[in-house]
């Protein structure tokens, strides 16, 4: 049996009068893909945001690795990386001084952090471009920094939010490939925060679908003989699109 690295038991969130989350339960096994979809509003930021430890719920409870991301937020350092919808990258760095910063700020000496940096550069097809500063650089281009900047820790857990969402469809879908392999090869656990349905499709081990206030609408396992299958690839697409309320001839 998998063992559970996340684990979000029966929570619930408020903000003032709204209610964002409602008694949502779900796990994330060790080494597994997981990817929540939804529609804008259907609290997907806010779900990752009590995963990540970064708000508190108000009823329920959270578990990160054995931990209260909450209320032990500091006992997860290291263990956990997030690559957001926008690079976040740092203008004045080149891209193997935004990768290293993570190693830098747990502690790695100058020469080790940076190795590991150029290591994580080449791995996401970025040789060449150590040394190119952030507005020398293309879209998808920093947004394989951002995701070598999260692997370089090599973290436990990484969290992708909206990470290709902004990249157009040919970028974006070479960029799911290589993360994809890359999971897979370090044995990563992933929980992915999107609206794309193709995101889940090509990387997904199970699709949460998310209604409003968040509260599952669907759950799906999706593995390699299924993407290997085009009638059973279009057959799933259908489904997460209809439980997200939207036409199934839409990637968005």
């Amino acid at each position: 049996m998998m063992e559970n690295v996340i684990e979000v038991n029966d929570i619930t969130k408020v903000f003032g009068s709204h209610l964002a989350v409602d008694r949502l339960s779900l796990n994330v096994g060790r080494g597994e893909i997981v990817v929540l979809l939804g529609q804008t509003g259907a609290g997907k930021s806010t779900v990752l945001n009590l995963i990540m430890g970064t708000t508190a719920p108000n009823e329920g409870t959270v578990r990160v690795a054995g931990v209260d991301p909450y209320a032990s937020f500091k006992a997860l350092k290291g263990k956990l990386s997030v690559s957001f919808q926008t690079d976040r990258l740092l203008p004045w760095r080149t891209a193997v001084e935004n990768v290293e910063l993570g190693l830098l700020i747990l502690g790695k000496s100058k020469s080790e952090a940076r190795t590991r940096a150029r290591e994580w550069l080449a791995r996401v097809r970025l040789d060449g471009a150590d040394d190119k500063y952030v507005h020398e650089l293309s879209g998808g281009m920093r947004q394989r920094v951002s995701l070598a900047r999260a692997l370089a820790i090599d973290p436990e857990i990484v969290f992708l939010d909206e990470s290709f969402s902004q990249l157009d469809h040919v970028t974006s879908g070479t960029l799911r490939r290589d993360f994809y392999q890359i999971a897979r090869e370090f044995k990563k656990t992933c929980l992915l925060i999107t609206h794309r349905i193709d995101d889940a499709l090509e990387m997904a081990d199970r699709a949460i679908v998310l209604s409003s206030p968040a509260r599952i609408a669907l759950e799906l396992q999706i593995d390699d003989a299924a993407r290997a299958n085009p009638e059973k690839i279009a057959a799933l697409h259908a489904q997460i699109a209809a439980a997200m309320g939207q036409g199934s001839d839409s990637e968005h």
